[in-house]
C-alpha cells in the first residue's frame, strides 16, 4: 500500500514538472501573446503585474 502511494506521488510530481517546462518564460514575447488571449478574469494579481511590467511598460 505504501509503495502505491509513493508511486502516485512520484507520478504526480513528474507530470507537474513536465507541464511546467512547457510554459513560456514570464515577460517573453510568447508569454505576452498567451496572456493577451487568456480571459482577464483568469489572471492572477501577479499575472497582471507582470503583464504590465513586461508587455506594456517595456
Amino acid at each position: 500500500m505504501k509503495m502505491i502511494k509513493a508511486l502516485s506521488v512520484i507520478s504526480v510530481a513528474v507530470l507537474s514538472l513536465s507541464l511546467m517546462g512547457c510554459a513560456p518564460k514570464v515577460g517573453s514575447e510568447a508569454w505576452c501573446e498567451s496572456m493577451k488571449e487568456k480571459p482577464k478574469g483568469d489572471w492572477s494579481t501577479n499575472d497582471a503585474s507582470a503583464y504590465a511590467e513586461h508587455c506594456i511598460f517595456k
